[in-house]
């Protein structure tokens, strides 16, 4: 366990590595020049060559990957071209908001979906098992966008339970006034990626049953949902842990839209502004940073699943 941990661990930082080159000379490529924006229209060349000499710019790219690289190591994400402040720190700021909402979206998503994927199976071909099958299907293809909007419409405007946008300015000093502006957020995604993972839940679960272990269970006197929930089921929470450590790249794209919609100070909509404003060193921290996250939560689900499965600790 611990060689596979360590190999995993290597090709960890190798996949960082390649992800923050790939981030940074794909960002140097698109069009615009951050300088001259700076400058504006009236600046001249030569306000706007001061401007690339001062940010660096004006130094072959390999050597300002470099420079970048070393601040990372040293936890120094850089600081924004345009306002001069901290990456390092408006990430963290920005994570209070884009944490809670992915952790919120996680477990909603799992709280629906791992029940009703086992009832959708276990009902197969009733009713009430085809039309949950069937709204998990409707659900996983409606744009995550419009979901949005309809819960907005019946929970803030019809109802008026719910904030439909905004978060509170003094952040997570009101608990519960931080939680009730995440809500409709959280359950627009997670009932999206709800949706997708009861149809795996569902169709693992039809795979767990026919395995021949949970027929002899059955054949030796437990009904089929008994043989399932004793024997089935942790066949089924393997294959879960991995399609939970997917969907968190789904939760992360997911964040970025709704957290347009919602007017949600997150790390997505600080994205989404920073690429329209050109402020390459803020979007390639936040891309590294974002991406990073997704590679570790595909380490640790993998060392899971190695040690909650016998066959694959049989393996080197």
């Amino acid at each position: 366990m611990i060689r596979y941990a360590l190999t995993r661990l290597a090709l960890l930082a190798a996949g960082l590595l390649v992800a923050s080159a790939l981030i940074f000379f794909t960002l140097r490529v698109l069009p615009g020049d951050v300088a001259q924006l700076i400058a504006g229209t009236q600046g001249t060349p030569e306000q706007v060559a001061a401007i690339r000499e001062r940010l660096g710019l004006d130094r072959p790219l390999p050597l300002q990957y470099l420079d970048w690289m070393a601040g990372v190591f040293r936890g120094d994400l850089g600081t924004s071209m345009l306002t001069g402040s901290s990456v390092a720190g408006e990430l963290i700021q920005k994570a209070q908001v884009t944490v809670p909402l992915g952790i919120l979206s996680l477990l909603i998503a799992v709280a629906f979906s791992l029940p009703f994927g086992v009832i959708s199976a276990l009902r197969r071909g009733r009713a009430d098992g085809t039309a949950l099958s069937v709204g998990a299907q409707t659900v996983a293809a409606v744009p995550v966008v419009w979901a949005g909007m309809m819960l907005v419409v019946v929970f803030a405007v019809w109802l008026g339970w719910l904030p439909a946008q905004g978060f509170p300015r003094s952040g997570w000093e009101d608990p519960w006034l931080a939680v009730r502006s995440l809500l409709l957020p959280a359950v627009t995604i997670g009932i999206v990626e709800g949706a997708m993972l009861l149809r795996f839940v569902r169709s693992a679960t039809l795979q767990a049953v026919d395995q021949d272990f949970v027929r002899t269970a059955a054949a030796k006197g437990l009904t089929r949902t008994q043989a399932l929930l004793r024997h089935g089921l942790p066949t089924v929470g393997l294959s879960v842990i991995t399609v939970l450590g997917l969907q968190v790249a789904g939760i992360i794209v997911g964040a970025v839209i709704i957290e347009q919609l919602f007017t949600l100070p997150g790390i997505g909509r600080m994205l989404v502004e920073d690429v329209g404003a050109r402020d390459l060193v803020k979007v390639q921290g936040e891309l590294l940073v974002l991406t990073g996250f997704v590679l570790v939560v595909g380490f640790f689900v993998d060392l899971l699943h190695r040690a909650l499965d016998p066959r694959q600790r049989e393996t080197t």
